[in-house]
C-alpha cells in the first residue's frame, strides 16, 4: 500500500475514534499493511476508568486471580497498580500507534488538553523531575506523568528517563492506577516516531540508521520495522562495543540485518529512514551526512541532535507547536536555536502530527524531501498508552490492588 492509502486508513481510524464507532484498522506489519481487527486502541479505552456503567466511577478491584468486582466497597478507594514488566506485557506495539495517532489528531484538533511541561531541577546532577497531565475524550482517559531525566545515569543500569503514570476517574478524578512509566515512555515514544514515518517517510524506506543505544534507540528499531519494509539496520553510538551488542540484539530479535558502525556519519550515509535518540549536545544529524528524500526522527532533549542546514533543508513537523517552541524544559533546541539565530522562522514548521493524521496539513511533497519529525513528548501519548494498558489489565485480570 502506498502513502496515500495509508493516510485515507489512519484518518479512518481517527474518525470512527472521535465519533465513538468501531472500526477495523489496519495492522502494519515490517512490510507495510497486514491484516485487520477490531479497533481497540481508543474506543474501547473508556471502560479502563470508567467501568460497565457510563457515568459511575468504578474501580477495577480484583477480587480473585482474574477476576475484577464492577465498584469498590461504599467509601473505599482503591488503585490497580500495574509494573513495568505487566505494563510490557499488556501494551500492544501495533495498538499503540493507533491510539497514538488518535490522540495526536485529538490533541492538533483541540479536543485535548496538554499542558506544558513542568519541571524541578536538579543542577548539580544535570537533571530534573517534570509533570505531564494530560486528558484524551476520545480513549476515555485523564492521566497525568511524573518523569525524571537523568542523563548521567548512562551507561550504569539505571535508566536515564524513569517514570509513573497516575490515571484518574474523567467522570470524578477519583484515582483508579499507578502505572510503571518508565516502558510507557519509551514505547509511546517510540509509536509517535513510528507515526510521523508512516506519514511522512517513503513506503519503500528500508534502511534505517539508529544514532543511540539506550532504551529509545532499542524502542525505535522495533518501531519502525513495524511501519516499514525495513532489511538493514546500521547503530552508532558513543561506544562501539555498545553499538556492536545493540546490533546483534536487533538482528536476532527482528529477524533483519544490523550492524554497529564506528560513525554516526557511516550509520547516516544512504540511509532511508533515521531514528536519533541520544543525549548530545552536538548535533549527530549533519546535513552533508544525509540522503535525499530521508525521513528523521529525533528524540533526543535538552541538546542538540540536528545541525541547522538540515533543520532549514526540511518538512518540519512537531507534536505541537506550541509545546516545541516553548522555553525548556518542554520546548526543542532543535528548532530554539536556528530561530533565534535568524535562519529559520517559527513559521518554518510545517504542521503538527496531528494534522497530518486529519489531512488538514500536506504531507511530503517530493521522494527526494527531506523530512524531520522533532519529537519534545508530550502528554497525550502517556495517557493513550496507558488507557490501552489498563483495558488490557481489566481483560486479564493484572495488577495489584492497594486501597488508598
Amino acid at each position: 500500500m502506498g502513502r496515500a492509502g495509508e493516510l485515507a486508513q489512519v484518518r479512518r481510524l481517527v474518525a470512527a475514534t472521535a465519533s465513538g464507532r468501531g472500526a477495523a484498522p489496519a495492522v502494519l506489519g515490517e512490510a507495510g499493511v497486514g491484516k485487520t481487527r477490531p479497533l481497540q486502541a481508543a474506543t474501547g479505552a473508556t471502560a479502563n476508568l470508567r467501568g460497565g456503567r457510563p457515568g459511575r466511577s468504578v474501580a477495577a478491584t480484583e477480587v480473585a486471580p482474574g477476576r475484577y468486582r464492577d465498584r469498590p466497597a461504599e467509601g473505599r478507594r482503591v488503585v490497580l497498580v500495574l509494573s513495568g514488566s505487566q505494563v510490557e506485557r499488556l501494551l500492544d506495539p501495533d495498538e499503540l500507534v493507533d491510539a497514538v495517532a488518535a490522540a495526536m489528531a485529538d490533541l492538533s484538533a483541540g479536543r485535548a488538553s496538554a499542558p506544558d511541561r513542568i519541571a524541578a531541577f536538579v543542577p548539580e546532577r544535570d537533571g530534573f523531575l517534570a509533570a505531564m497531565p494530560g486528558y484524551v475524550p476520545s480513549a476515555g482517559v485523564l492521566a497525568a506523568k511524573l518523569v525524571s531525566l537523568f542523563p548521567g545515569n548512562a551507561g550504569t543500569g539505571v535508566p536515564t528517563h524513569q517514570a509513573v503514570v497516575v490515571c484518574c476517574d474523567p467522570d470524578t478524578g477519583t484515582p483508579v492506577a499507578l502505572l510503571d512509566g518508565t516502558v510507557i515512555t519509551a514505547m509511546r515514544t517510540a509509536a509517535a516516531s513510528a507515526v510521523s514515518a508512516r506519514l511522512l517517510a517513503r513506503p519503500d524506506a528500508a534502511v534505517l540508521a539508529v544514532l543511540g543505544t539506550g532504551v529509545q534507540a532499542r524502542s525505535h528499531a522495533r518501531a519502525m520495522c513495524r511501519v516499514r519494509p525495513i532489511r538493514e539496520i546500521r547503530v552508532a553510538g558513543r561506544d562501539r562495543g555498545r553499538s556492536a551488542a545493540l546490533a546483534a540484539e536487533l538482528a536476532g530479535e527482528l529477524g533483519v540485518t544490523a550492524v554497529g558502525v564506528g560513525s554516526y556519519a557511516e550509520a547516516l550515509d544512504g540511509a532511508d529512514l533515521v531514528c536519533a535518540a541520544t543525549h548530545a549536545t552536538e548535533p549527530v544529524v549533519r546535513r552533508e551526512w544525509l540522503a535525499p528524500g530521508v525521513h528523521i526522527a529525533s528524540v533526543g532533549f535538552g541538546g542538540r541532535e540536528v545541525d541547522d542546514a538540515t533543520v532549514a533543508d526540511a518538512l518540519v513537523c512537531v507534536e505541537s507547536r506550541r509545546a516545541a517552541l516553548a522555553p525548556h524544559p518542554t520546548g526543542a533546541a532543535d528548532l530554539h536555536e536556528p530561530i533565534h539565530a535568524g535562519l529559520i522562522t517559527a513559521e518554518h514548521v510545517h504542521a503538527e502530527l496531528g494534522e497530518l493524521v486529519l489531512g488538514t496539513r500536506p504531507g511530503r511533497t517530493a521522494d527526494d524531501q527531506i523530512t524531520l519529525y522533532k519529537s519534545v513528548g508530550v502528554a497525550v501519548q502517556d495517557a493513550a498508552a496507558a488507557a490501552l494498558v489498563l483495558r488490557a489489565a481489566r481483560e486479564r485480570g493484572v495488577g495489584s490492588d492497594v486501597p488508598l
